[in-house]
């Protein structure tokens, strides 16, 4: 497929070789092979593989405020152990399979100042993991005002929203149905989402989140 289909000015892309360390979920064990990856100037992905090279991919981007466990849910969805993480500065981006199910997940640093860096991540996002510490109960209005202000974003009208709300083990945390009232989410009418409680160290409600993600894929 030529590069100006793709994109206007084919001058401003970059080819990324990336070695993956992608792990295929569900058993089968094995390694992802190196794949090339088309990039804007702020290295995020602007052509899901599934257009370039006809293997189908979705794109999740993972968001939630610091400290939330979104690096750690990643890599518990790639290869279910517990990872020592940092701050994630930018973003990390791994390939996750189930079973047949493709899915490109970016993991966006969730620091207040790079928050305003979060929709140059948007475009051809198919679902957005928002991960919540459900014991951090005084920065839960700041997680709903980014959660709305993401959904009134353009690029991601038809994205699907799963809430992971983590930290489920820690003690006086706040339950699914408490988070559900503060966010309001009976009032998101125009995305299909699911609130799953979780906990990053353990993976216990990872499985069913992941699950949630395959049936929206198959129901499209």
């Amino acid at each position: 497929m030529s590069l100006h289909k793709l994109f206007k000015d084919p001058t401003k892309c970059i080819i990324l070789f990336i070695y993956s360390r992608s792990r295929v979920c569900g058993g089968g064990g094995g390694t992802r092979p190196a794949r090339l990856v088309l990039c804007n100037k702020h290295f995020v992905e602007i052509c899901p593989r599934g257009r370039a090279w006809r293997v189908r991919e979705h794109k999740v981007i993972i968001v939630g405020l610091d400290n939330a466990g979104k690096t750690t849910i990643l890599y518990q969805f790639l290869t279910r152990e517990v990872v020592h993480t940092s701050p994630t500065i930018g973003s990390n981006v791994e390939e996750v399979v189930l079973r047949k199910t493709h899915f490109l997940m970016w993991d966006i640093g969730g620091q207040e100042t790079l928050r305003s860096a979060w929709n140059s991540y948007y475009c051809n996002t198919e679902f957005v993991i928002l991960v919540i510490d459900s014991s951090d109960r005084e920065r839960l209005q700041v997680t709903r005002e980014e959660l709305y202000k993401m959904l009134a974003h353009e690029d991601l009208q038809r994205a699907a929203v799963l809430i992971l709300a983590n930290k489920q083990d820690v003690k006086d945390s706040m339950t699914t149905s408490e988070i559900s009232q503060v966010l309001m989410l009976g009032s998101i009418k125009d995305h299909p989402w699911h609130i799953q409680g979780c906990c990053a160290l353990t993976g216990e409600g990872l499985p069913a989140g992941l699950a949630w993600l395959q049936s929206r894929v198959a129901a499209s």
